[in-house]
């Protein structure tokens, strides 16, 4: 932690790493939290004190008194989705207003984006990217197109430019031919989460957070999803709209990309992914099973079920390449506690040739090449300290540290905030 400096934490696989934990750990060596992509698919969920809460727009660092939490200008935003969000917690004692601020420049999600999501998909058949269906994509397609409407236009003759963006999405809905549906309720709702949300800070967040640099403030910068996720580097078509890696905290908040200080690249113990798109390292057997069950490996967010496999080193190191990641924090190392051998994929088979790169496409015939290593077969969530440590264990993160040429600095053994070991 530098302050004059930002450091980016994100996700070094295809999401849901357990980055909510890792920033709520993280946020008491920080003065301000700001997240810089990303919508409400991404369920960073964090528990501690008995309670489990997930947060799918504002920053994790809420739960620290006193924080500024900002949601910068790369990140789109749902009224109604956010406003559930904000009472919830309020509710539970956590007061927002007068430390969550919002970008003017960030983009609204309107009903009519969910609506045309689910139209993109239907029409894609068998070739289904398997989105959320919150609306991420076709919200994003309109920023990108400059046809989009953003906080900072609820201040100014909104209701008629909400008018005119919603009858042109209704245009393209029946050039679809997709009519049958119905916004009235969602709509309604979505009012009034624009009017919940005018209480807010609503701020020109790029030159908050540079004030806050100038002023020597230590700043933690949050994604969402994965690098695998990400709409350049990842496993396209099969990614998000937008860029996950540390590059979009830079175009996401609006700052240098001389201010970045660390990068923490997170990772599980193993590797996940939800929805449609390759996967070489996917477990189709009783393995696969026994790691989703254990790992209670299901969206946050959306409830599917995520597919489970092996580490992929492959992966990871090209995921360490992109986003210049200075410091790795592994997950769930706790939910291989029980297996024998444990696997990690080193290398890929492509057209009978062994490569130790991640190639353009994944998609077909690529085989991981697999090490073995013994497993620990020991109980850690109740561990204290990295001295307690099995031997066994000790080796693996030894040996993934050596694969991926960078420190492992924190193990997380369990999903409570108490159960995470920051190793000297």
């Amino acid at each position: 932690m530098k302050t004059g400096k930002v450091d980016v934490l994100l996700g070094l696989q295809w999401g849901d790493e357990g980055k909510g934990k890792v920033v709520d750990v993280l946020t008491p060596d920080y003065d301000v939290i700001a997240r810089f992509q990303g919508g409400p698919n991404a369920g960073h969920t964090l528990e501690f004190e008995g309670e489990k809460y997930v947060l799918r727009s504002i920053p994790s660092g809420i739960f620290q008194g006193g924080k500024i939490n900002i949601i910068g200008n790369g990140v789109v935003l749902a009224p109604d989705l956010f406003m559930m969000e904000a009472k919830e917690l309020e509710k539970s004692g956590h007061s927002l207003k007068n430390r969550l601020y919002i970008s003017k420049k960030a983009h609204l999600i309107m009903p009519t984006h969910r609506v045309l999501d689910a139209a993109y998909e239907a029409k894609k058949g068998k070739n289904k990217v398997g989105t959320t269906g919150k609306g991420i994509g076709p919200t994003y397609t309109d920023k990108i197109s400059r046809n989009g409407l953003r906080v900072g236009d609820i201040f100014d003759g909104f209701e008629e430019k909400y008018a005119s963006h919603k009858a042109r999405h209704i245009e393209m809905l029946e050039s679809l031919g997709y009519t049958d549906y119905d916004i009235t309720d969602v709509e309604k709702v979505w009012l009034e989460g624009i009017e919940y949300m005018r209480q807010f800070k609503i701020v020109d967040s790029e030159h908050e957070i540079n004030k806050l640099l100038r002023a020597e403030k230590s700043i933690l910068c949050e994604g969402a999803q994965g690098t695998m996720l990400d709409v350049d580097f990842g496993s396209y078509p099969f990614v998000t709209s937008s860029n996950t890696i540390c590059s979009g905290a830079c175009s996401g908040l609006g700052i240098g990309p001389n201010k970045i200080g660390d990068v923490y690249g997170i990772m599980k113990a193993y590797c996940t992914r939800v929805g449609a798109g390759p996967f070489p390292t996917e477990l189709f057997d009783e393995t696969g099973v026994k790691i989703r069950d254990l790992g209670h490996e299901y969206g946050a967010v959306t409830g599917r079920e995520r597919r489970c496999g092996w580490i992929d080193l492959v992966a990871l190191r090209y995921a360490i390449m992109v986003n210049g990641v200075t410091k790795l924090i592994m997950m769930k190392s706790d939910v291989l506690d029980t297996f024998p051998t444990i696997k990690a994929c080193v290398a890929y088979k492509q057209n009978g040739e062994e490569i130790d790169y991640f190639p353009y496409s994944i998609d077909n015939g690529i085989e991981p090449v697999y090490t073995e290593l013994p497993g620990w077969q020991q109980d850690m969530t109740k561990m204290t300290s990295e001295d307690e440590f099995p031997e066994a264990f000790r080796n693996y993160v030894k040996f993934l540290e050596e694969q991926l040429e960078t420190p492992i600095t924190i193990i997380s053994i369990g999903p409570d905030r108490a159960q995470t070991i920051v190793r000297k």
